[in-house]
Parts: C-alpha cells; sequence; structure tokens
C-alpha cells in the first residue's frame, strides 16, 4: 500500500460512527483510572501492524525517516499567510529555522521560539510543521522552529547549547519578525523539545536582556535519571515506549552520569523561583506523564504560575495526530489559543 492509500485508510477510518471505530479499536483499555480514547486506540492498532514501529528495531537513520513519515502521515497543514527557511547563527554553525506569519502585512502580537521533539535523535523541521502551522493560525503568533543538532551524531549538551542560542537571537531580534522591543517571546516544545524549553528557561532566567516570557511543555522529558511509576503503567502500547526512551538515552547521554544533570533533566534543579510562567501538557497514557507532572508541581511549589492540562484520555502522540483526529485538532486548537492568552493577555 502506498503512503497516500495508507493516509486515506487512516483518516477513513477516523470518520467510521463510533461503534463501528469501537468495534476495529476493540475491548477499552483501561489504566490507572483512564479510558483511553477509541480513536487513539484504533491509531495505535494500526501502528502495531506496521514494522519498525518502535525506535529500538532501527538505527537512528531509519528511525528519523519512520518519524518523517508518521508525521506526514497523521498530521495536517492549515494555511498560514507565509512559511519562509532561513538560519541564526549557532556554537557549531548556522542553525536552520522555518518561520511562520499569521497574517499578511500584520505584525504578530508575540513570538513563539518551537522546538521539536524526538527523543534528541530523530524530528525536523518538516515533521514539526503542522503543530507549527496550528500555532501560528490558531494563536496569530509569528512561530520560528528551529532545528537543533541530533544525537548520536552531536550528543548532549549540543541541542540544549543551539536551543539557548536560537531563543536568544529570536528575542534580541524580535523587531526583524515584525514586532519591537516589547513584543513577548515565548518558548514551546514537545517532548524532547519541551525538556529543551524547560532548559532555556533556566539558562536564560539570568540573562540582562531576560528569558522567555512564557514555557509551553508539551509532554516534556524532565528526568533521565530514573523512570518514573508511569513507566511501569504504560512500558508498550501507547506509541512511545520504555524501549524507545532507553534507546534515545542511550544516543542522546555520553556518560550515565549525565542524566543527573539539570540541563538534561530540568526536574533535579535546585532552584526554579524566578522563572517564567508556565502551560504544562500532559498526557495520561505515556511514559513520561508522571514526571512531567512532577515538574508542573515543582514549578508551582516555587511560585511560578502554572496552567496544567491533562490530556485525560490520549497519549504522548496526540498533539500531533490532528489530521486523523477531530479530538487531537481540538486539542492543538485549544493549546495554540491558551498559549495566545496567556502570553499577549497576561
Amino acid at each position: 500500500m502506498t503512503l497516500r492509500a495508507t493516509q486515506s485508510v487512516l483518516r477513513g477510518v477516523a470518520r467510521l460512527p463510533r461503534p463501528v471505530l469501537r468495534l476495529v479499536a476493540g475491548r477499552p483499555r483501561r489504566v490507572d483510572g483512564h479510558t483511553l480514547r477509541t480513536d487513539v486506540q484504533v491509531a495505535l492498532r494500526l501502528l502495531d501492524l506496521a514494522p519498525g514501529s518502535d525506535a529500538a528495531e532501527l538505527t537512528p537513520d531509519q528511525w528519523r525517516a519512520e518519524i518523517e513519515t508518521e508525521a506526514w502521515l497523521f498530521g495536517h497543514q492549515p494555511h498560514v499567510a507565509s512559511v519562509r527557511d532561513g538560519s541564526l547563527p549557532g556554537p557549531a554553525g548556522p542553525i536552520r529555522t522555518r518561520t511562520y506569519d499569521p497574517s499578511p502585512g500584520e505584525p504578530a502580537p508575540g513570538v513563539v521560539v518551537y522546538l521539536h521533539g524526538g527523543g534528541f535523535v530523530a524530528g525536523s523541521l518538516d515533521s514539526a510543521d503542522p503543530v507549527c502551522r496550528f500555532v501560528a493560525r490558531y494563536a496569530g503568533l509569528t512561530v520560528v522552529s528551529v532545528d537543533y543538532r541530533l544525537a548520536p551524531e552531536a550528543p548532549f549538551p549540543c541541542a540544549v547549547e543551539d536551543a539557548v542560542a536560537a531563543f536568544r537571537h529570536v528575542r534580541d531580534h524580535r523587531d526583524e519578525l515584525g514586532g519591537d522591543g516589547s513584543t513577548p517571546v515565548a518558548v514551546m516544545g514537545d517532548s524532547a523539545g519541551g525538556n529543551l524549553a524547560a532548559v532555556v528557561c533556566h539558562r536564560t532566567v539570568e540573562d540582562e536582556a531576560g528569558g522567555p516570557d512564557l514555557q509551553v511543555l508539551l509532554n516534556p522529558v524532565t528526568d533521565w535519571s530514573r523512570k518514573s511509576r508511569s513507566y511501569a503503567l504504560f512500558p508498550t502500547g501507547y506509541f512511545l515506549t520504555e524501549a524507545t526512551m532507553d534507546w534515545y538515552a542511550s544516543h542522546y547521554l555520553r556518560e550515565p552520569e549525565q542524566a543527573r544533570h539539570p540541563d538534561a533533566s530540568p526536574l533535579l534543579a535546585r532552584h526554579l523561583g524566578g522563572l517564567p510562567p508556565a502551560y504544562v501538557l500532559v498526557s495520561a497514557f505515556d511514559v513520561l506523564r508522571d514526571e512531567a507532572l512532577a515538574y508542573a508541581a515543582r514549578l508551582e511549589e516555587a511560585g511560578v504560575p502554572v496552567t496544567l492540562r491533562v490530556d485525560e484520555d490520549g497519549t504522548h502522540g496526540d498533539i500531533n495526530a490532528m489530521g486523523v483526529s477531530r479530538t487531537s485538532r481540538d486539542l492543538v486548537i485549544e493549546v495554540a489559543e491558551a498559549v495566545r492568552d496567556l502570553l499577549v493577555r497576561r
């Protein structure tokens, strides 16, 4: 079956009447007081039938190709006013970027620096394209997507260095994006990108020019040093597996002790006071669930305003499935609108 035919099948299945969809999904999955959404369960069944659906079975290049394919199959690209590729200076050379403008000829009221997911090994400007388009369109904000260096070719802390450099450059040149020196700038990321977004806030909080005005952490990795209870609850069968996380760690962290460095595990940072307000999205069926909840709790304890959104019936890849799930599409729009409200109407 061709990729386009596979995509048509996925989108056709998603439009089936609810009773038929339930038959395709099979018996409802209930774990830890949560019931997995039916359309997510169907998508997971289809993914499980496909070869190479777990990173631990593949090389980095093969997994990168798999991530790009899945992004194309499950994503959706709404129209925005303009999309342009560019670059900005980084510690090891130019960092590729892609900038999304929401309205023609009108300066956006804020800027979002977006850091993609992919376990620090995979992901790209292309795989992040659907989410960036949704944020630009439904938040009405300029989005700058960052193509940071990937492991194992560029292990920890290379991605951190690129993310920090990218944020500082956008912050210091926000006027070139149609704003001025007072235009607010958020940092936003999904999974590995959520980790980087959190670390950017730590690394720039004492900058003379200031850190981000808002941090948006979507299913973030916050602690490589241990496995929380959610690892035991969702080791396989929910898109992101324990084996895949182990595989990511083996490529990203060169030495085991790096797992305890706060630039790798922001949950282990000693001080979280003074960080920008946070929007944290956590999926109920996710190995990363409990560490993300723990990070949100630590931010609140440190006096940081936190908006916590728990996706009660979704899994790790929910925000990337807007092309095959109306519920996922609504979730991404909800996130985009929350970012606008927290950043611009703060």
